[in-house]
């Protein structure tokens, strides 16, 4: 089941799934099976993959990755994402709407968002892959008296998992514990406001600091200058209206703070390669 949001498909948890949960567990091999997910769409929540065994390959806002097991990741819901192909994969897979998600997870999650996939150890493949039957033991017996909850619970138990292993990822960041928190919030503020300011000095007003500390943190944790930071999610957004709607060229630009129409086509050559016309036809064809 799909619906519009603005010119992006977004599939929504179909009817009849549990309150706001879709989970599947499945092997795969070759092509997906369903239209929905092989278009570029987002989804109507949090996704989450677990490879158990395999690989799946995807694409997540025009970049390829392959998640070769044992491995996890997780999809914010505004990225656009597609399902390319699976070989020999094992997957645990599902879906979540917003209001089902542990208040401290929903915090992580949206702090730690975008991620790549992340290799795990056997050992924990196997707690997360013990976590999954239950989930799909549950999943028969929807006669439980608190069978929604239930199954609530132990999907968020096995998002706890995942994000651990991401927070263990990243500990040797956190010993850089000013510049890693300087760091999320300006991604915050880039996310609310990359339409509106494309400075350094805006976001560093905001957050109270000199432009020069925040370009040092934001370097430091990311190894990108501010500037480039701020550039990487305009280009994204144009990407994904170059790609998903007929607007043109001009009226994107203007969409996302640029009057001088020029000026952006520079940006957007330098920060993907090519002019955002080549990009489109190259994308449409």
């Amino acid at each position: 089941m799909r619906e519009k949001a603005g010119e992006i498909p977004v599939n929504i948890l179909p009817e009849g799934s549990f309150q706001g949960i879709m989970f599947l567990r499945k092997l795969f091999d070759g092509a997906p099976e369903f239209d929905s997910v092989k278009r570029p769409h987002r989804d109507g929540g949090f996704t989450f993959i677990v490879q158990e065994a395999g690989k799946t390959f995807i694409e997540i806002d025009f970049e390829t990755y392959c998640i070769a097991a044992p491995a996890v990741i997780f999809i914010h819901p505004e990225q656009v994402h597609r399902l390319v192909s699976f070989e020999s994969a094992t997957v645990s897979t599902w879906i979540i709407a917003l209001e089902n998600i542990n208040e401290e997870y929903l915090t992580v999650l949206n702090k730690m968002a975008p991620v790549n996939p992340l290799a795990v150890s056997p050992n924990d493949m196997d707690l997360m892959r013990h976590n999954a039957d239950l989930c799909v033991k549950l999943i028969s017996r929807n006669y439980e008296r608190f069978h929604s909850k239930i199954l609530k619970d132990l999907c968020n138990a096995l998002m706890g998992l995942i994000l651990s292993q991401y927070l263990s990822a990243d500990e040797p960041l956190k010993t850089q514990s000013r510049y890693f928190i300087i760091t999320h919030a300006f991604k915050n503020e880039l996310e609310r406001h990359f339409k509106t300011r494309k400075s350094p000095k805006e976001y560093a007003g905001l957050l109270n600091i000199s432009t020069s500390y925040l370009n040092e943190c934001v370097k430091a944790i990311t190894g990108l200058s501010v500037s480039t930071q701020i550039q990487q999610r305009v280009i994204l957004e144009a990407k994904r209206l170059l790609y998903h709607s007929n607007r043109s060229v001009k009226e994107i630009a203007s969409d996302l703070g640029y009057e001088d129409f020029s000026y952006f086509t520079r940006i957007f050559v330098r920060m993907a390669g090519m002019t955002p016309v080549v990009f489109r036809n190259k994308n449409r064809d």
